[in-house]
């Protein structure tokens, strides 16, 4: 089969001849047309690359395409800039007690995680603020988006990778439920984190000795939200023996996830609130906010986009990028815009891209392969080198290469970022060869076998292959 598909390709067969033998096996190895295979290997400072395939052909890159929307981020706004969330009172605070409201402007701060909302609001409290008499109101004006259907992509509307952008986004909408076996094994219990007080869990977990490798050890997730309060339910077999587990998923709407946990962590500063916790736009005032708070810097935030494959983040650099060029309010459309111009101006080809919404969530991005390393040579050029290599999971030992090539030569030699959907299998990155050369290598597979093992296992060969070099 594979030979007649050599055959009837046309111009690819002299590409598919010219490849190192090594590779063109590897192919064949996985059944795999060549029209299907995107592949550019280069020495970093060479002015031709050692083995290419089906290089001007557009692909889906999945989630590849991190790496040109990190980089167009980085170039533009430096590895130093920050988001602010600034809190506003709309009547002067006396004695501790604001008889008005009060307002928080988000700008998008793709790092808002428990931790720095906790602080947030401590830092508030020490203003001097202590009773809030009216209504919290959340403005999420920055960001300009239409409504989004979170399962729209794979039908799975819970999972935190789907979860759409926000201005102002607290762990990117998701909950973290333990699922913790009492160490008699008779019960278990699941708590969440964080806490949401007006989120119930019904836990009808049932304990039972078995085997660890089930789909999500056997549990099953629904969520509830026409309750009175939202609740989500976990049901089924769960084996004890096999200790705690760990489950990542979203709950409720961001409205309710802002409005649950803002009221957590005021109270667990001693604050007070007399009113609700709602959703509108802040007026223009001539008072300077009681506080602005600043996120981790964009050259830490770039780590969670790309170590650990983050869609939320990721998309909120594009936002933030878009709102740079063009000013706020943040569209996708200006993201895109946005992308495709910094990109042309670090001299990357962007002829026939599509960035679509920048995390590579998407069934309508499209790269070639020659464009992605010259996302990567671009990246190496940059002042910002090392920040951008060192937001590259690390084979064998971080992020999503945590578990492969570990305990062999190439642990540590590699920086990458990995891409996967279904029929989508892609990685691109840095190798750092036994010669001690670094290389930029790009492998982007297409194809209804890629995600069912074809795909990694091409990659294992072509950077085991880069690496020996």
């Amino acid at each position: 089969m594979a030979c007649c598909i050599l055959l009837s390709a046309g111009p690819v067969v002299a590409s598919f001849a010219l490849l190192p033998e090594p590779l063109q096996q590897a192919i064949r190895d996985q059944n795999l047309p060549v029209d299907a295979v995107g592949l550019w290997v280069q020495r970093v400072g060479d002015p031709a690359p050692l083995a290419r395939l089906n290089p001007g052909k557009p692909f889906n890159p999945a989630s590849t395409i991190k790496l040109a929307t990190t980089l167009a981020a980085l170039s533009e706004l430096g590895p130093s800039h920050t988001w602010t969330t600034e809190i506003h009172a709309t009547a002067p605070v006396r004695d501790g007690v604001l008889k008005g409201d009060l307002v928080l402007r988000g700008s998008g701060d793709p790092g808002m995680v428990s931790e720095e909302h906790w602080r947030m609001l401590g830092a508030l409290r020490r203003t001097g603020l202590r009773r809030i008499e009216g209504n919290v109101f959340l403005d999420t004006s920055h960001f300009h988006l239409p409504l989004e259907d979170p399962g729209a992509f794979d039908g799975q509307p819970l999972r935190a990778y789907n979860q759409p952008p926000h201005a102002l986004h607290v762990n990117a909408n998701a909950l973290r439920f333990h699922v913790l076996p009492d160490p008699d094994g008779r019960g278990i219990r699941i708590e969440s984190d964080p806490p949401l007080p007006g989120l119930e869990i019904v836990n009808r977990l049932r304990g039972v000795h078995g085997g660890c490798g089930g789909w999500l050890r056997g549990i099953r997730y629904e969520v509830d939200n026409g309750a009175a309060p939202p609740r989500v339910v976990f049901s089924g077999d769960y084996p004890v023996n096999c200790g705690d587990y760990e489950l990542l998923r979203t709950a409720v709407a961001p409205e309710s996830y802002n409005r649950e946990l803002f009221r957590l962590h005021w109270g667990q500063w001693g604050g007070e609130l007399l009113g609700e916790v709602r959703y509108g736009v802040l007026r223009s005032m001539d008072r300077e906010p009681l506080l602005v708070h600043q996120s981790r810097p964009l050259g830490d935030i770039i780590r969670v986009a790309n170590k650990w494959s983050s869609n939320v983040v990721t998309r909120h650099l594009a936002l933030t990028l878009g709102a740079a060029r063009r000013g706020p309010p943040a569209t996708v459309e200006k993201s895109r815009e946005a992308i495709y111009e910094v990109l042309a101006g670090l001299g990357v080809d962007v002829g026939g891209m599509i960035v679509d919404n920048g995390s590579g969530l998407s069934r309508h991005a499209r790269m070639t392969p020659e464009q992605l390393a010259g996302v990567l040579q671009a990246g190496w050029d940059s002042p910002w080198r090392p920040e951008f290599v060192s937001s590259l999971a690390i084979a064998g030992l971080d992020g999503t290469l945590r578990r492969r090539f570990s305990n062999g030569p190439e642990t540590g030699r590699m920086h990458l970022k990995t891409g996967h959907l279904n029929q989508v299998s892609a990685v691109a990155g840095y190798v750092r060869n036994r010669s001690n050369e670094d290389l930029m290598v790009v492998l982007l597979v297409n194809h209804p076998t890629a995600h069912q093992g074809a795909g990694a296992n091409l990659q294992e060969a072509v950077l085991r292959w880069a690496h020996g070099l």
